[in-house]
Formats: structure tokens, C-alpha cells, sequence
């Protein structure tokens, strides 16, 4: 019985592939397969000979009549854990040969969020001329917002991590924005802000100061960077200056590119500081390659297929993983003229660093998969479903948003705890930061329609097993001090949007010792705000 199960799922996935490809394949979608399946040849060819490649046989693979086709079947998918304790710690011994051709010498430390201790992604020379040429790319594509040609010789500010890097063994390990940004060209170094000497400090509050210290000296017309960390910086260099707006003391910043997490909670925050004078560009570059960026008069972002890296997609339903994000079916993976617009997919990818049929732990969503734009939509692992409401961080972020700009507030972050009841019933409790004054009542209650209105499992569930929704509205200090105290503080951490386990049992006893503490702070009941 259960072999027949498995042999109707997958006649299901086939049939579905074959109608995918019948209905909907056009001649561009053709010419982006084609580039795809010359990316996975490429791929493979190169590390047919390495310890990985010979034991899946890529060999095999390049021979057989459908290659991608067999290199579903033949290569398993690989998380993190099982890649690093079967490869990678062999690379980050110096090994050469393991799963990319030759020794990798830098590995990036992922910035992950505060849920997640980091992890050594092993990034190659070819990866690292692989991103600098898509930066490239998107750089040039500012030339369709017909800039003055004088905005071309302004700054350009990166606020990254760090350019120092350990050393481990006989390699180098640190922030991949560190890692790139101690390889910038020559000939841009008199364009790029901060000094190598600044890029190089570690702690990010010394960093910040040295940075606000200098910015009088600059004319930057372009910022890098962090959405939650680059608007500390701009209210820094604002206080520290005693100017009304940052285009007082940068008359000429035309251009925000921004990537790391979705910008759509920050975009009220970033136009009451940069109004309409500044351009917001979206990038999507995570520590195992450079994913996807939008173009300058792009209104989404899109998918980089022509650049040493082959995708695969998994749908993100219950299908597939399980109420805590684990993978539990490996087997329907699909490819790019597959996919469906308007689906929650995990990512899959293989690169020249030596990441084959990797889970990269993001989720994407395709807008418009024939011109390949797509959203981030969240993270396998962070998301809520206790009793079946299934709430993404897609979700979430749609909420937030906008009421967000429905109330003319910044939100600069949130986070949302799921818990059970002692009458064996749910809740959510939900905690916003911002510094403007909040009917934590009113939102609460607002925030909730909305939800209800997004998702209908999460309406449905709200009159059952999902009994109450609460809401505590704090400063955007209390969040960031968190990740200084839980020492992930800096311009590549990210505040996490769902919190469960043992972090969540972490945020709470530091948010109630913050409010027995500190007689300053401004609590948030739900009749309204009172001062403690």
C-alpha cells in the first residue's frame, strides 16, 4: 500500500511537470531553461572529479539523455547539518578537491538571525567573481533612472560587516560583505565609503562612530546596506550633526540599495527620514551566492539565472515540510519553467562553491515567473502553525505594512511567539517596535482582521483552536539591545520574525527584567499607553 502511495505521489508531480510544461513554456521561458540546464552542465563538468562529484557520478549524469532529469534522481537534497558534517568540515580543514574544485580559502560566517548560531558556507574564487560581476550588472542598470551624470562620481557608502578575518587553519573565515568588500577594485576604492581602516573595525558601535565621524568629509550619493542598520546610522549622523535632515549633510544621496530582509516593514521609517529624494533598489544576496536583485527602473526583483547557479524549487506547504520547517519529502523538487506564480517555494540551489541541490532556508514567490521577478516571502523556519493557521512571514510583513502606512507609524521591527494555553487552546503574542505613540488596543485588534483577511486557515483557526491574540508595544532600543546581548549586533544580523523554543523563552525573561529595570520605559497595555 504505501509503495502505491509513493508511486501515485509521483505520477501526481510528473503530471503536473508535463502540464506545466505543455500549457505555460514560451520561447523566452525556453531560452531561461536552456541558460539553466548550460548553468547545471557547467556546474557538474567542473566537479565531476572532486570527492562529491564522483560519489554522485555527475559523470553518469552529463551522459544521460535529460541531465537535469537525472540529477534529481541521482543527487539527494542537502541541508546544512548533513552537508557540513559529509563535506564541508573537510573543506574548512584545507582538504581541496571535496565538493569544488581545488582548496576554498574564505568561508562565510551567515549573519542568520538571532535564532541560529552561524554557519561556515565555503565561498570560492569563482563565486566571488560571480557575485562582483551581478553587483556590476545591477550597478549598471542604474543608467535607466537617467541620473545626472555628476552622480556617478559621488560616494558610494557599503555599510557591511567587517573586512577582518580569522583565521582558521590555513583559511579565512568572516562576514561575506566582509569578504567582498576587502576585494573591491582598485579603481573604485576613492568612491567607496568607509576607509579600508574603518571597514576593517569589528565592533559595530565603534564602526558607527567612526563612520558618523567622517561623514561630513563625504558627498555620498549611493547607500549599501541593512535596512534596520543603515537607518540607525542615518539618525546618528543626524543627532550627531544637529541637521535637520540627512541631505543636509548629503545633498546628493539619490539611490538606497537595500537587501537581507523584506523592506516593506521599514519603507514608512525610510520615507519619513529620505522622503521621495531617494530610490529604493532591492538586492537578494545571501552568503552562498548572489540570488536576485531588482533592476533600476524594475518594480520587483529578479532571478540571476546566467551566473553559476542552477535553481530548484520545493513548494513550502505540509506537503512537504513539517509545522516546524523540517523537510520530510525530498522528492519534488522542481525546476525553473515548473514553478507557479503566487507559491511559497523553498529554495534549492547548486554553485560554484560547491553547494549541490543545497536548502538554503529562504522561501521565495514568484510574481511573474515567464520575466523571472520574484518576492522573498520568509524563512522555512519562521513561521507559526500550532493548530493549523499556517501564518508566514509573508503574511506578517503584508500586515504590518499596512497598518503601518494606514496609521502614518513606523514599525521598525516585530516579532510574534506562539503558545499554548493552559485550557489546551493557543495564542499568539505579538511585540512591535516603534518609538511613536500606539493604541496597542486598536492595532491589536486591526492587526488581527488583517491576518484574517490574508489567510483564511488563520481566520479559521481564530474561531477555534487559535483563542487570543496579544500585543506589547516597545522602543526599537529594546529589540537592538537584545541582539547586542545576545551578541548579534551588527550590520548582517537580522531580528528574527517568529521566535520559538528556548529563544523565546529568552526574549521574554528579558523583556520583563527590561521592564522591572528601567523606570523610563514607556509600557504598552491594551487600554492604552501608560508611562511605568
Amino acid at each position: 500500500m504505501l509503495v502505491g502511495k509513493l508511486l501515485k505521489g509521483a505520477s501526481t508531480v510528473a503530471q503536473k511537470r508535463n502540464s506545466k510544461k505543455s500549457s505555460q513554456i514560451t520561447e523566452k521561458m525556453e531560452a531561461i531553461v536552456k541558460k539553466q540546464e548550460e548553468q547545471l552542465v557547467k556546474l557538474l563538468s567542473k566537479a565531476k572529479k572532486t570527492e562529491f562529484g564522483e560519489k554522485f557520478n555527475f559523470q553518469n549524469i552529463l551522459n544521460s539523455k535529460d541531465v537535469r532529469e537525472a540529477y534529481r534522481q541521482q543527487v539527494p537534497i542537502f541541508q546544512y547539518d548533513f552537508m557540513f558534517k559529509k563535506f564541508w568540515y573537510k573543506t574548512l580543514n584545507g582538504e581541496e578537491d571535496v565538493t569544488w574544485p581545488g582548496k576554498i580559502s574564505n568561508f562565510a560566517l551567515t549573519s542568520g538571525t538571532t535564532s541560529a548560531s552561524s554557519k561556515r558556507i565555503p565561498v570560492s574564487k569563482q563565486m566571488i567573481k560571480s557575485i562582483k560581476k551581478v553587483c556590476f550588472k545591477q550597478v549598471l542598470t542604474l543608467s535607466d533612472l537617467n541620473m545626472p551624470a555628476s552622480f556617478y562620481e559621488k560616494d558610494i557608502l557599503c555599510v557591511g560587516g567587517s573586512t577582518e578575518l580569522t583565521k582558521i587553519n590555513t583559511q579565512w573565515e568572516g562576514d561575506l560583505s566582509g569578504i567582498l568588500t576587502g576585494k573591491v577594485p582598485h579603481w573604485l576604492n576613492p568612491y567607496t565609503k568607509p576607509s579600508k581602516k574603518i571597514r576593517a573595525i569589528s565592533d559595530w558601535e565603534e564602526k558607527l562612530d567612526r563612520i558618523v565621524e567622517n561623514a561630513g568629509a563625504w558627498d555620498v550619493g549611493m547607500i549599501c546596506g541593512v535596512p534596520a542598520w543603515v537607518q540607525i546610522l542615518i539618525h546618528r549622523i543626524i543627532d550627531t550633526y544637529k541637521v535637520d535632515t540627512i541631505f543636509d549633510i548629503w545633498p546628493n544621496l539619490k539611490v538606497y540599495i537595500h537587501g537581507g530582509v523584506s523592506f516593506s516593514p521599514y519603507v514608512q521609517s525610510f520615507n519619513e527620514i529620505l522622503g521621495d529624494k531617494v530610490i529604493y533598489l532591492d538586492t537578494y544576496l545571501a552568503s552562498e551566492g548572489f540570488i536576485g536583485y531588482q533592476p533600476g527602473a524594475g518594480k520587483n526583483m529578479e532571478l540571476v539565472i546566467g551566473n553559476n547557479i542552477y535553481f530548484e524549487f520545493i513548494p513550502f506547504d505540509t506537503d512537504h515540510f513539517d509545522v516546524d520547517g523540517n523537510l520530510h519529502n525530498f522528492s519534488d523538487a522542481l525546476a525553473i519553467d515548473e514553478v507557479e506564480d503566487g507559491v511559497d517555494y523553498a529554495l534549492l540551489i547548486s554553485t560554484n562553491s560547491g553547494a549541490f541541490r543545497y536548502l538554503i532556508g529562504d522561501t521565495i514567490q514568484f510574481i511573474d515567473s515567464q520575466k523571472l521577478q520574484f518576492k522573498i516571502t520568509g524563512r522555512t523556519k519562521h513561521f507559526l502553525s500550532m493548530c493549523g493557521e499556517h501564518l508566514s512571514v509573508d503574511n506578517m510583513t503584508q500586515a504590518i505594512s499596512e497598518l503601518s502606512y494606514k496609521n502614518d507609524i513606523a514599525i521598525d521591527e516585530f516579532v510574534v511567539l506562539g503558545k499554548q494555553k493552559e485550557n489546551g487552546n493557543f495564542m499568539h503574542k505579538w511585540y512591535i517596535a516603534s518609538d511613536h505613540p500606539i493604541n496597542a488596543l486598536n492595532f491589536k485588534n486591526d492587526l488581527d482582521a488583517k491576518l484574517c483577511d490574508l489567510n483564511d486557515d488563520y481566520k479559521t483557526e481564530r474561531k477555534f483552536a487559535l483563542e487570543s491574540v496579544e500585543l506589547e508595544v516597545l522602543p526599537s532600543k529594546v529589540f537592538y539591545n537584545f541582539l547586542k546581548l545576545m551578541d548579534k549586533y551588527g550590520s548582517q544580523h537580522k531580528f528574527p520574525r517568529v521566535m520559538k523554543g528556548q529563544l523565546a523563552d529568552d526574549w521574554e525573561r528579558y523583556i520583563k527584567l527590561v521592564a522591572e529595570e528601567n523606570e523610563k520605559m514607556v509600557v504598552y497595555e491594551e487600554s492604552g499607553a501608560i508611562t511605568a
